[in-house]
């Protein structure tokens, strides 16, 4: 019954969470108990038999499994659908990898591309967390800068004196363009034991390994004006929630029947004494 109740608490997060770009479902698993091994209680020990030698008194009778406890609970990280939003504030990651965002907590790791330009003019997450570049903060205006798919940021620079590049910007002109800055981009040896720490955000243990800037081929494609959608699929995870809820209940209903046979057995002697 424990174990389901966890399987049903993390069911319902990922429900609550299935319109929140980026998000990760969470995935309950389980092992069994160690089983034990039943054996013989009387006349224990080793008795002889002429000539076959001696044999065991308390032979094994079998295994008694012990039902089920709770595991792990991990993130599936497949990549959710895009979402075309048309605002050059949004971004998608098309691969494995994370956005790098500055936190009071330290850097932190998101997947979840639903940007906002806060008060200072920075790139920042819906919570207020400045995006970070190779170089820092970006401080960039709405729709004055493009982001291509290898993740250069370009700002206006018509009035720039020494422009070098002409760009597509949001609205599908073209104007001449500077480069400000590269997304940090990361990446890790094991992204499967990321902590979650809320706000979409994930943190490095030692098992997940230090974040490591992709670079070159390993980096995913960035795409400017879409969002990721989170990856759990609604119509499964309540049919998890009904098969949770049975199991649920059978499991009950056996623990109070166990219940009132031994309610029952203990009457019945009573009376007999």
């Amino acid at each position: 019954m424990r174990a389901q109740q966890t399987r049903l608490d993390a069911t319902a997060n990922n429900l609550a969470n299935v319109d929140v770009d980026g998000y990760k479902k969470d995935i309950a698993t389980f092992k069994a108990f160690p089983e034990l091994l039943l054996r013989r209680m009387d006349d224990d020990g080793v008795y002889a038999i002429p000539p076959f030698g001696s044999a065991d008194a308390a032979p094994i009778i079998g295994k008694l499994g012990m039902g089920v406890e709770f595991n792990e609970l991990y993130t599936d990280f497949q990549q959710g659908a895009a979402k075309e939003s048309g605002s050059d504030l949004d971004m998608m990651l098309d691969g494995q990898g994370f956005f790098a965002v500055e936190t009071p907590y330290g850097e932190r790791y998101t997947r979840n591309g639903a940007f906002q330009l806060g008060k200072e003019g920075f790139l920042e997450t819906k919570e207020g967390y400045p995006v970070l570049g190779q170089k820092g903060r970006l401080r960039v205006k709405e729709n004055n800068f493009t982001v291509d798919k290898e993740g250069n940021v370009w700002i206006n620079a018509e009035y720039a004196d020494d422009p070098t590049l002409m760009v597509a910007r949001a609205d599908n002109t073209w104007g001449q363009a500077l480069l400000l800055d590269t997304l940090q981009i990361a990446g890790f040896d094991n992204e499967r034991f990321l902590e979650k720490q809320g706000s979409n955000l994930y943190k490095t243990n030692e098992v997940s390994g230090q974040a490591e800037m992709l670079r070159g081929d390993g980096r995913p494609k960035v795409l400017q004006g879409f969002t990721e959608a989170s990856n759990v699929n609604a119509v499964v995870e309540m049919v998890n929630m009904i098969e949770v809820n049975r199991a649920y209940e059978a499991n009950q209903k056996a623990v109070q029947s166990g219940d009132s046979m031994l309610g029952t057995l203990i009457n019945q002697y009573a009376r007999v004494g």
